[in-house]
């Protein structure tokens, strides 16, 4: 079992920043593909942005792509999403998601073994 902890998830003015973290259990983490997925009230949950293994190739959601950043550090067992220019569209859930497979389709929930609990991003004034 693969355990995902977000943090960083709170209220933040239009056009601010937050940089959202999270920690993973175990001691192969170099070896997941890391997702961001995110969730608003009575929406579906989508995708936001997706790492490789080792960190070189990365995917954005059109939504935020010139926005967004992930990145990911193995060392600490730990992956990352700064969001910047945020909207009040960006207002959701924000969940991060481990592909301990084959990660073939970065953008599809699907793909993904294993959650985190998720953490609130709310964007207003």
């Amino acid at each position: 079992q693969v355990q995902l902890v977000e943090s960083g998830g709170g209220l933040v003015q239009p056009g601010g920043s937050l940089r959202l973290s999270c920690a993973a259990s175990g001691r192969t983490f170099s070896s997941y593909i890391m997702g961001w997925f995110r969730q608003a009230p009575g929406k579906e949950r989508e995708f936001v942005a997706a790492i490789n293994r080792s960190g070189s190739i990365t995917r954005y959601a059109d939504s935020v792509k010139g926005r967004f950043t992930i990145s990911r550090d193995n060392a600490k067992n730990t992956a990352y999403l700064q969001m910047n220019s945020l909207k009040s569209e960006d207002t959701a859930v924000y969940y991060c998601a481990a592909d301990t497979a084959y990660g073939l389709e970065w953008h599809s929930a699907s793909e993904y073994d294993y959650w985190g609990q998720g953490t609130q991003v709310t964007v207003s004034v």
